[in-house]
């Protein structure tokens, strides 16, 4: 028994569900500053607080747990992308109004859901389940059973529990993180595969491939065709070239392939003429083209100069403590997997992930489908020609996917915010007079981090991206044309930009307490 209303107003996490302890952070309070707006956590807080038998979705001091909001609130009953009154850091009055008004009326459901989490966890004890965290795998299940059932029957609450967590968990067919981490360290098999590990990486070919001519076909420093790709993205055409006439001639073929002419045709060249692994190749170090391109640690990919071997791991994992996308162990890049996946009876068994994935990070861009290697290459221009802060004249990349970008990242009010907000509180921090307290301290820091990260705004990006390649690279669904490429490339913006937005809106909602805190 599953939902999938999480992704319609989820971020979109490419590293998964956090694992851990069940305790999860509760959403920050903070005081009205002296604006009208308000900040949308005090905001939540304060209606939360006014609902009752919602004690297991809620922290120690009674405001929602931050899983609560992400998986509960947010996409199923605020749901801010219809709502727009109530998404940002700060709602207006009506907002606010609005805001109460939708958690109010999904309050019944909101205690049902409760009530079922409580007896999840009771009968997940009894059955001796410890795989997974229970708010991430039952709270939108339990908003399922409320929606459905309503509270629990006690006659049947508890053979309908068994029942969602039989389903749940019986699913994974045996493809779970503990069966991962025991066949790794399983002394059986740590050898063999190590070897494996060994072999793969000392088999890499450094040289650019026979035949491809990296330095062939650039202008102004990015290859043509791809160019004529990020151009002919459908969401990355300008306004005044949208119509029919403008749209990329080509055609799809009997296998879903873009085969004409412009985007579609220039994608499929890249593709035959190995581009992707070409690109890759030279991130491992040897570099045939006139100007020296950006290393995998400038992309923010290894924080290596060039890529070292991978680890074969086998101890903890967690997705909140994850390395660099090269420098993941084999156990981490399988972790991540199994702990995003859905539907884990469509992914291979344990050992053949294993295999598969041994292979596959000592490939190029740690990639094996060609594809998805033209796709991380074609990324990595989209990525360089980023300028969300547009500090630099003109740098808008000079295709149609860049103007696109660039366009709606410069209109996200927090980009200004944490810029400005940044420099201000920097300068406070930095009065020795006493006037400025370490409140301004504390939220100095998180939005000069944001603001340094819009600098350098592909790093994040290309991270995302890589992601999202090797999940798709595992569950061996390959890039089949443009349309299907911009989908990635601007799903990954979106994700980098709601990231932000959401670290910028906890870091506004901590500074009016903070402040508060020291004055006190």
């Amino acid at each position: 028994m599953r939902t999938d209303a999480g992704a319609a107003g989820g971020t979109g996490t490419e590293a998964g569900a956090k694992t851990g302890t069940e305790a999860d952070a509760e959403v920050p309070r903070a005081r009205t500053p002296s604006r009208g707006a308000r900040p949308r956590a005090m905001v939540l807080d304060e209606v939360w607080r006014e609902l009752d038998g919602v004690g297991p979705l809620s922290g120690p001091q009674g405001g929602p747990l931050s899983r609560t909001v992400k998986l509960l609130l947010d996409p199923l009953v605020i749901r801010p992308v219809l709502h727009p009154q109530c998404a940002g850091p700060l709602v207006t009055a009506e907002g606010a109004a609005l805001l109460a008004a939708l958690i109010h009326a999904s309050a019944d459901a909101l205690r049902a859901t409760a009530a079922w989490f409580t007896l999840l966890k009771q009968v997940r004890r009894g059955l001796r389940i410890t795989e997974g965290n229970p708010q991430d795998l039952y709270f939108q299940l339990c908003f399922e059973l409320a929606a459905t059932q309503g509270p629990p029957a006690p006659a049947t609450g508890g053979r309908t529990a068994e029942e969602a967590l039989r389903e749940t968990h019986g699913s994974a067919q045996g493809r779970t993180t503990r069966a991962l981490r025991e066949y790794l360290t399983d002394p059986a098999h740590t050898t063999a595969l190590a070897s494996a590990l060994d072999t793969a990486w000392a088999a890499r070919t450094i040289e650019p491939a026979p035949g491809v001519r990296p330095d062939e076909g650039r202008e102004g420093g990015t290859p043509v065709e791809i160019r004529t790709v990020l151009d002919a993205c459908p969401a990355g055409r300008s306004a005044g070239t949208r119509d029919s006439g403008s749209r990329d001639s080509g055609s799809r073929d009997s296998g879903g392939r873009w085969s004409g002419a412009g985007g579609g045709a220039a994608l499929a060249r890249l593709v035959a003429d190995h581009a992707g692994t070409t690109a890759g190749r030279a991130l491992w170090g040897a570099r045939r083209e006139p100007e020296p391109a950006p290393s995998a640690r400038e992309l923010g990919l290894t924080r290596h100069p060039v890529p070292v071997r991978p680890g074969l791991g086998g101890g903890s994992a967690s997705t909140s403590a994850l390395g660099l996308p090269f420098d993941r162990t084999v156990h981490e890049r399988v972790f991540t997997v199994l702990q995003t996946s859905s539907d884990r009876a469509g992914l291979a068994p344990v050992p053949e992930l294993i295999r598969r994935e041994i292979a596959r990070s000592c490939a190029p861009w740690a990639l094996t489908d060609e594809s998805l290697r033209v796709a991380a290459t074609v990324g990595v221009q989209l990525a360089l020609g980023l300028r969300p802060l547009g500090e630099q004249p003109g740098a808008d990349g000079g295709t149609g996917a860049h103007r696109a970008i660039n366009s709606r990242w410069r209109r996200e009010a927090y980009v200004l915010q944490a810029r400005r907000l940044a420099v201000d509180l920097g300068a406070d921090a930095s009065d020795t007079s006493g006037a400025s307290g370490p409140g301004g301290v504390a939220v100095a820091e998180p939005l000069a981090r944001i603001a340094r990260e819009l600098r350098t705004p592909w790093r994040a990006y290309l991270r995302r991206l890589w992601v999202r390649l090797h999940g798709r690279d595992v569950r061996d669904a390959p890039m089949t044309g443009v349309e299907e490429l911009w989908n990635v490339l601007d799903g990954v913006a979106r994700s980098v930009i709601l990231d932000h937005r959401g670290r910028v809106r906890h870091a506004l909602s901590a500074r009016p307490a903070a402040s508060e805190g020291t004055a006190s």
